[in-house]
């Protein structure tokens, strides 16, 4: 079964092809990714990794909790399930997308 690991405080420059470069060092990365704005496709400083092997999941942790990368020390541990959210509102002003005329 496959470890998700998260990882936060990353730079804003770090993209998926870094941060899965750091990471493989503990072992075989089956999937990353960085978390981006929408709108400015910048990194909003954390992200996902994933390993098949919860060993090297685990050494990944120990490796890199706490430490460097790219000028910022990251925070690694074993990801939450998402959790689930009260629905948005529909609308955004202006009469909440009704015509008011």
């Amino acid at each position: 079964m496959s470890k998700r690991l998260y990882v936060g405080n990353l730079s804003y420059t770090t993209n998926q092809d870094s941060l899965s470069q750091a990471f493989s060092q503990a072992g075989t990365v089956s999937s990353v990714t960085v978390i981006t704005d929408k709108m400015t496709g910048r990194s909003k400083g954390f992200g996902f990794v994933e390993f098949d092997d919860d060993a090297e999941a685990q050494k990944a942790i120990e490796m890199w909790n706490g430490k460097e990368l790219e000028g910022r020390a990251l925070t690694v541990n074993e990801a939450r399930p998402m959790e689930a959210r009260p629905p948005r509102r529909e609308g955004g002003g202006f009469g909440g997308g009704r015509n008011s005329w």
